[in-house]
């Protein structure tokens, strides 16, 4: 058995996420209410600028303001998915805009929940090879900075903890693991 949803009240709506308080039916049978952030979900890419078969393949990062983390953080590309939209357009979408890169091949390798305790928010991860650089297109409240480090170098950086974005940990992390076997 499984929990279900007997009643759901919207408590607010914003621009990014929306907040319901939801009565739910748990698998034990009992029934409570949880706090869940309804998020249309997102996408991530991995924008590789040298062959990821490579000893040691050159990807690149963005360094990006975020308020929440009060200060400047490293992270890949990454967005809100647009209503219609599907996840590698906007992993496309997202490239061009914060790394001024289009891909010729985009590839998903992975989608995993964010934090399923009180979001239904999932991430759709990609990688993306083939790349032609051009000029970042950033939103108006995106402050970013295109950084290329080594496969390496951006392990190292999680290791030592100057990567600490969970969407760009996760993706690393599984694609040099399970796609590049390092």
């Amino acid at each position: 058995m499984t929990g279900t949803r007997l009643s759901s009240v919207r408590q607010y709506t914003g621009r990014i996420i929306n907040l319901d308080v939801d009565t739910v039916r748990f698998p034990d049978g009992s029934v409570g209410e949880l706090e869940m952030i309804r998020h249309p979900g997102a996408s991530v890419v991995l924008p590789f600028l040298s062959d990821p078969a490579g000893e040691d393949p050159q990807v690149l990062l963005i360094r990006q303001y975020r308020y929440a983390a009060e200060s400047y953080i490293y992270e890949i590309p990454a967005g809100r998915l647009e209503p219609g939209e599907s996840p590698e357009a906007c992993a496309r979408r997202e490239l061009l805009e914060e790394a001024g890169c289009t891909a010729e091949r985009i590839e998903h390798v992975y989608t995993f929940y964010t934090t399923p305790g009180f979001t239904d928010e999932k991430i759709h991860a990609f990688m993306a090879t083939g790349l032609t650089r051009g000029d970042a297109r950033p939103e108006a409240d995106e402050f970013v900075e295109a950084v290329p480090v080594t496969m390496s170098k951006a392990l190292a950086m999680i290791r030592d903890a100057e990567i600490v974005d969970g969407k760009t940990v996760v993706t690393l992390l599984y694609v040099a693991g399970f796609r590049l076997g390092r």
